[in-house]
């Protein structure tokens, strides 16, 4: 399980259907909005 990065909630990254890549990390959402909000502004939700 990972984290969301947008909204905290745990994701299972074998089964998640939202996915961003962002400086070659990829990133994991709960839903569409979060990976909007994420690819919106990526530098404020990823963490090095």
């Amino acid at each position: 399980m990972v984290l969301d990065p947008v909204c905290m909630m745990e994701v299972d990254e074998k089964s998640a259907k939202n996915v961003s890549e962002y400086k070659g990390k990829k990133y994991y959402f709960c839903a569409p909005l979060c990976k909007k909000k994420f690819e919106e502004d990526p530098e404020k939700y990823a963490k090095e």
